[in-house]
């Protein structure tokens, strides 16, 4: 069979060395095959199957459990974590869940990634919450052809919580301005205590904001024109915004429309999601301190699920501790550890 595709493909124009690598065989094994034992593929493959595999009850336990209305929508990284804290039991590892569902054609990639810049702005690391905000403005569709509504959302780099949104029908610094002032009075912020990074619109550098940041005792960072991987975690943000399973397909009805959708996102962002960045805690959990205390008691539901069945595990258990210093756009040393300027 291996032969004959090699072959036929050889026979289309296809180069002999390409034809193996694309059938998954060196092409000095394919000529070893053909001067001995009449060209036969003798590969047999393993004869026993793993002792620790999943059995097929088991298999078809997780495409149950992933498949119930409160997981469907929701990535292996995030139900894994969930059934430990909710349900206390895990069902697989994250890894065999994506190879399960693969196997399934349940898998489905969004988007293409972008490549990292080349180089960053100015580095700053955050140890503890409301010490490095980031902010910006979207668009959201309006009724209205060629007119938009705009969200303006600041996130708190070290919980990713969203510390303060609008929702206007313009693009102003000194809306900007109220918001910032507003958040940091909600979160009780000391002067001198905070970063805040944005790019490079005018809302961001109007003469109204930087007047506000100055009178506050707020440090301003800024990234390069035109790049918006230098502001990542708001642009994480609204891309986690826009895909949302209830983003509306349709243009916002009105601002009231628009300003309702955004406070159930903020409230179900806040303190359901749980989020990749900082071990599949909630933002507000992470924000509170609360990460702590959840993340041991996932260590310990798998340990245990290590005890009950050793042969699953070739090392160590998942890593749940709780993630440290949190930067934004860090530079790095010789030894590829991040630098960045200490609070």
């Amino acid at each position: 069979m291996i032969l004959s595709l090699v072959d036929e493909a050889a026979a289309t124009g296809a180069g002999f060395d390409r034809a193996c690598e694309v059938v998954g065989v060196a092409s000095k094994t394919v000529k070893r095959w053909r001067e001995q034992n009449g060209g036969e593929d003798l590969r047999r493959g393993p004869k026993t199957s793993p002792a620790h595999r999943l059995s097929d009850e088991e298999r078809k336990r997780v495409l149950e459990v992933v498949n119930r209305p409160q997981y469907r929508d929701l990535s292996p990284k995030q139900i894994v974590p969930l059934l430990a804290d909710s349900e206390k039991q895990y069902v697989a590892s994250e890894s065999t869940i994506y190879r399960i569902l693969r196997a399934e054609g349940l898998l489905a990639h969004r988007q293409r990634s972008r490549p990292p810049a080349s180089s960053k702005p100015k580095a700053h690391v955050a140890r503890g919450p409301n010490q490095v905000w980031s902010w910006d403005i979207t668009f959201l569709r309006s009724p209205i052809r060629g007119a938009y509504f705009y969200l303006y959302l600041v996130v708190d780099v070290w919980s990713r919580k969203v510390v303060g949104w609008e929702v206007h029908e313009q693009e102003r610094a000194d809306l900007a301005s109220d918001l910032i002032e507003r958040a940091m009075r909600e979160e009780h912020v000391d002067p001198d205590q905070l970063v805040l990074h944005a790019d490079n619109g005018a809302p961001m550098k109007g003469s109204t904001m930087l007047a506000t940041l100055q009178r506050l005792g707020v440090a301003a960072s800024f990234s390069r024109p035109s790049v918006s991987d230098d502001n990542p975690y708001s642009e994480a943000l609204f891309r986690t915004l826009k895909y949302r399973p209830t983003y509306p397909r349709r243009p916002f009805a009105s601002l009231q429309h628009a300003r309702a959708w955004v406070e159930r996102f903020v409230r179900w962002y806040n303190t359901e999601h749980l989020h990749s960045g900082i071990r599949m805690v909630t933002p507000q959990a992470r924000h509170e301190g609360r990460d702590v205390a959840i993340l041991a008691g996932r260590h310990a539901v798998y340990v245990d699920a290590k005890k009950r069945n050793p042969r699953r595990w070739t090392g160590r258990t998942r890593n749940w501790r709780p993630v440290g210093a949190v930067y934004l756009n860090p530079v790095h040393d010789r030894r590829n550890t991040p630098i960045a300027i200490p609070f």
